[in-house]
């Protein structure tokens, strides 16, 4: 008996991997294109990493007319969660990432090179187990669970590294014809590769990131199929990539311990190993102390989290790409009105630490991609948004017409509104327009509180200043005049000059009237406001505030 006699034995049906070979042909592209994946497992929700990866696999692929592709990794069962798969897909469709191949909904796919989703390949991975075990290059092994807790307590006593190789692969040694008894006999059993490596040699590597790096070579003999007929991450992954013609495979730098092995396996193989570039964590700073970001600790660690708090798509990728390439804050400077797609993104100015997650420098880049927005744009996205999560916004916005008129304040400017850096932030900052919900139950006045004082301001204003059809300035002289009036200075200037002559000035009286109409001290161009919410609003509401 031999290898393959043993190979046919456990592997009756599969096929020679020939066939797999030739339905899966090298991809015809340009010389130089990227094929590059992302490839999570469905047991949670998306972490921002993945996101993050998934993003710059993508402007990888993109810009050299490559593939970005979704495989989902579904060997581990016991770990999936439900709906786990539409979850990767929808989190990929809500930032605009959707791959070119791959899985598109929980069961459908798209491309040449699938299934995309490794439960479904299990035929693929048994062709070429079979074809390593028929090189001598894999084996069964028959150790159960207690057999393999008993070789680690062994090695834990003795101090020396835990795993099954050298003289702790009890297995490797049978030959054949045992192999092929115990089989016959019942016995369970997995498949593990036949590692040639030496942990006293060294390898050298070349990562695309972090640069050349060096290993002691792999020498354990790790499991390739598990005793449910399923792969190994290991196994499958290399199966896949060589399969589905990945080129550069972008992932966390938790993997960089398992390039040894997994360029052994490709080498075992017969494949050529893709390039890997490993990206250093998005990192949080708990207390002055660096960590990772935390899926039990942190919200924002999911993306649920950014599309529930309406950050826009687009400033969740800018930020992201400004933390991938430090040269990006500059282009962005440099090139203010320009789309994020037209930044040439280089992975060798990736940072081989991880950078530290910056809400507020997020929230920041929030508010100036919705400030560039048109009033329409706000308009949808916060209804879309409002939809989902707040009903109260969504009945506001109702009024399709009028919310528009409040959306354009200080919009398509020089100088745009930058009050709002997520959709949740809408309904606070428009509110006090819609009569039915401006209900202050107090007016803060800063510098004037003096009721009788604030009182006459607002009689006056209205008996002789206030006239709906006046201009931008006229109106704002007549609040000067008015300033002028009661005895304040018409001019900021002229105040901070002459200080001892006057109670206070022109802004200190525009003041009293913006509280009166808002209820705030600080809102967007009261002019505007006065012009979107009508003569009759205004009336009211500074008569309100008189009484």
């Amino acid at each position: 008996m031999n290898y393959k006699d043993l190979a046919d034995m456990i592997f009756p049906n599969a096929k020679e991997i020939s066939y797999y070979e030739a339905k899966y042909p090298e991809r015809n592209l340009k010389e130089g294109a990227v094929v590059s994946r992302f490839a999570p497992s469905p047991t949670g929700f998306v972490h921002i990493g993945g996101l993050y990866q998934a993003l710059v696999a993508r402007e990888m692929a993109k810009k050299t007319e490559g593939v970005f592709f979704l495989r989902v990794e579904d060997t581990d069962q016991k770990r999936e969660v439900e709906n786990g798969v539409t979850g990767i897909v929808n989190s990929l469709k809500d930032f605009d990432m959707l791959p070119d191949e791959g899985m598109i909904t929980d069961n459908e796919e798209i491309g040449n090179y699938g299934p995309y989703k490794q439960s479904l390949r299990k035929d693929i991975y048994e062709a070429y187990a079979k074809y390593l075990l028929e090189q001598g290059k894999a084996y069964p092994c028959f150790c159960t669970q207690e057999e393999g807790e008993e070789i680690r307590k062994k090695q834990e006593s003795a101090k020396i590294r835990p795993g099954y190789y050298g003289v702790w692969a009890k297995c490797r040694n049978l030959t054949v014809e045992e192999a092929a008894e115990k089989i016959k006999n019942g016995e369970k059993y997995i498949i593990r590769f036949k590692s040639p490596g030496r942990e006293d040699k060294k390898i050298k590597h070349h990562d695309v990131i972090k640069g050349n790096v060096d290993f002691p070579e792999n020498d354990q003999d790790i499991v390739i199929i598990k005793a449910d007929g399923l792969p190994t991450y290991h196994f499958a992954h290399a199966v896949d990539d060589h399969l589905m013609r990945t080129t550069l495979v972008i992932r966390s730098d938790e993997w960089l311990s398992s390039v040894p092995l997994h360029l052994q396996l490709f080498h075992e193989l017969g494949f050529k190993a893709p390039k890997y570039a490993h990206i250093a964590p998005i990192m949080k700073n708990d207390n002055g102390n660096k960590r990772k970001l935390s899926k039990r600790k942190d919200p924002e660690a999911a993306v649920n989290y950014y599309k529930e708090e309406g950050i826009p798509v687009n400033a969740v990728k800018e930020y992201l790409l400004n933390i991938a390439n430090s040269n990006f804050e500059n282009w962005r400077i440099a090139n203010p009105d320009k789309s994020i797609n037209e930044f040439d993104f280089q992975l060798n100015k990736m940072s081989v630490s991880g950078a530290l997650f910056d809400m507020v420098k997020l929230l920041d880049i929030g508010k100036t991609v919705i400030s560039k927005m048109t009033a329409e744009e706000v308009y949808q996205n916060s209804l879309k948004w409002a939809k989902e999560y707040d009903k109260e916004l969504e009945e506001m916005l109702n009024d399709k017409e009028f919310s528009l008129k409040v959306l354009g304040i200080e919009r398509g400017n020089k100088k745009p509104r930058k009050d709002i850096s997520k959709w949740s932030d809408v309904k606070n900052s428009i509110i006090y327009m819609y009569d039915n919900k401006f209900k202050p139950e107090s007016y803060e006045y800063a510098k004037i509180n003096n009721k009788e004082e604030v009182k006459k301001i607002l009689e006056l204003y209205l008996a002789e200043y206030f006239d709906i059809d006046d201009d931008k300035d006229t109106w704002f002289n007549k609040i000067k005049d008015l300033a002028e009036k009661v005895g304040y200075a018409r001019e900021v200037k002229e105040y901070k000059a002459n200080p001892e002559n006057y109670p206070g000035h022109v802004g200190d009286i525009s003041t009293v009237i913006r509280v009166s109409l808002t209820g705030r001290q600080n809102t967007p161009d009261m002019y505007e406001i006065m012009q979107v919410i009508g003569k009759e609003s205004v009336q009211k509401r500074l008569e309100k505030a008189i009484r």
